[in-house]
């Protein structure tokens, strides 16, 4: 019985974890960084009350690029084009065209998984809890909470940064990150500095898609682009576009659950059930 204790306990703390992993999936592979801490207190210091989220989940550690999104986009007939090339982050990317995206890689299907079209319509959204244990792993794009809290959460103190390198200080243009036109395009993605919670590019680049509605059918965009300027960057920036527009700015990344440690904890929680049957058993 201690022993089934001392596991217990293990895999707890390896479930609130900060952790890189890689998937390979439908043809590309994938990196991405865990968000723990579920159950974090929202920011409320802002115009924009963000971040709480109560469960493990991914974040991809990059933006998608526009060599994946042409691997998925041929295989799977999304329709959408892109703007930029290899890896780039893709962008002119609509936001319906990347939730069919990330619906593919969940089913196979650009038209079910996290977000169910129907007759070419959006008609409904899944939790991403709830996805997760429908579909074993579920992909999708962040939710304004998931994008927030990894860019912006400091996970040694609990609080809100006002960029995501962890500071109040802006990141250095073209050095750091990608805003201000200095490089005059999109640079490779993970060509400038990891952010606080094992991100690329959260601030500039491109602006990224995130699932949040803000009115009728309108969607959010964070992070900021590399036409933008510094205060794109910021924990207080964000904008908003019809689903079904394209720019050469917005791009997105992927988020998943659930995460590994929750398959670790799934796993080994059945381990623990056995050997206490086989302790019990007479």
């Amino acid at each position: 019985m201690k022993k089934t204790r001392v596991l217990i306990v293990f895999v707890c703390v390896m479930a609130v974890a900060n952790f890189t992993s890689a998937d390979t999936i439908r043809g590309i592979g994938m990196d991405f960084v865990t968000i723990g801490n579920p159950g974090n207190a929202a920011d409320t210091g802002g115009p924009h009350v963000c971040g709480a989220v109560g469960y493990n989940y991914r974040i991809g550690k990059y933006e998608i690029t526009a060599t994946q999104w042409q691997t998925i986009n041929t295989a799977a007939g999304i329709g959408g084009s892109g703007y930029w090339s290899g890896n780039q982050p893709a962008a002119s990317i609509s936001w319906y065209d990347a939730a069919r995206f990330c619906n593919y890689l969940t089913t196979g299907n650009t038209e079910d998984g996290v977000y169910k079209f129907t007759g070419g319509s959006l008609t409904n959204i899944i939790d991403h809890e709830l996805a997760g244990l429908t579909y074993g792993m579920a992909y999708f794009l962040p939710t304004e909470d998931e994008w927030y809290k990894a860019a912006y959460y400091e996970p040694n103190s609990s609080g809100y940064s006002l960029y995501a390198n962890g500071t109040g200080t802006a990141p250095i243009a073209g050095v750091d990150t990608n805003y201000q036109y200095v490089i005059g395009t999109p640079w490779n993605i993970g060509s400038g500095t990891m952010e606080q919670n094992g991100t690329f590019d959260m601030m500039g680049n491109v602006w990224e898609w995130n699932e949040t509605l803000f009115y009728g059918s309108y969607r959010g965009y964070r992070g900021g682009p590399y036409n933008g300027v510094f205060f794109d960057l910021a924990s207080f920036a964000r904008g908003n576009s019809d689903p079904h527009d394209e720019y050469p700015n917005i791009g997105f990344r992927v988020a998943s659950v659930p995460e590994p440690a929750t398959l670790l904890l799934l796993g080994l929680g059945a381990v623990v059930v056995r050997r206490k049957r086989k302790v019990l058993s007479p």
